[in-house]
């Protein structure tokens, strides 16, 4: 069975950081892509950051860039979201999310890439 488990999330005020962990097992972690996205109330769930499989490059959204880095230990099964300089508008909950299809690496943070997702963790930044 494959399952995805994010953790990390909390408060913080703005201007801090947390740190999201998205451990699985299931599969060989090693052949997937995993991804981060994030749901705001009352919108859509939008990509932030992703790592591949084959290279381990990094991708971000133009709203994380620069403020947040995704990593990956193979050996642990495990990804990361390092989340510095927090916004009041980064509150959402955060997903972790996988695929090894080639259309995940085409379009490596779309949601429709992604075939296994993790429950959320709520992450809030206050002002």
């Amino acid at each position: 069975e494959v399952q995805l488990q994010a953790s990390g999330g909390g408060l913080v005020h703005a201007g801090g950081s947390l740190r999201l962990s998205c451990i699985v097992s299931g599969f060989t972690f090693d052949g997937y892509t995993i991804a981060w996205f994030r749901q705001a109330p009352g919108k859509e769930r939008e990509g932030v950051a992703c790592i591949t499989n084959t290279d381990g490059n990094t991708y971000y959204s133009d709203a994380v860039k620069g403020r947040f880095t995704m990593s990956r230990d193979n050996a642990k099964s495990s990804a990361y979201l390092q989340m510095n300089s927090l916004k009041p508008e980064d509150t959402a909950v955060y997903y972790c999310a996988a695929d090894s299809r080639v259309m995940t690496a085409m379009y490596p943070l779309e949601r429709s890439s992604y075939g296994y997702w993790g429950q959320g963790t709520l992450v809030t930044v206050s002002s």
